[in-house]
């Protein structure tokens, strides 16, 4: 037998589901609706604070800053467990020193081998 904490689980994913099915048909359906004709020329250009677009939007960057952004992210996100283990630290005794010291090591090998790797290096 399902415990009741799965089929409430369970029925909130299929609310979810349906509600963002329905969102996206009601916003596709009014867009037909209200959308007369092709948007003019003019709402197709790319804009930039008002300022007249030079060249083309197509520029391929460099892999080094997706892997430098990837990275920010990891961290940004570590941060917050950080900070969350900073709040209920009494609570967790020694161990919680031990695990977020662990933590801390490993996000400082993962530092130390992109460091190492050159991804921290700005082109």
């Amino acid at each position: 037998m399902i415990g009741i904490g799965y089929l409430f689980a369970a029925l909130f994913f299929l609310g979810g589901v349906g509600f963002v099915l329905f969102a996206l048909t009601l916003a596709d359906t009014l867009n037909k609706i209200l959308l007369k004709g092709r948007p003019a020329r003019d709402k197709l250009t790319i804009y930039e604070s008002g300022e007249t677009p030079i060249g083309s939007a197509w520029v391929q960057y460099p892999l080094a800053f997706y892997i430098f952004a990837l990275l920010f992210v990891a961290f940004d996100v570590d941060i917050v467990f950080i900070l969350s283990w900073a709040v209920i630290f009494r609570q967790l005794g020694i161990f919680g020193f031990i695990e977020i010291v662990f933590f801390i090591v490993v996000l400082a090998i993962g530092l130390v081998y992109a460091w190492r790797k050159g991804v921290i290096r700005w082109v």
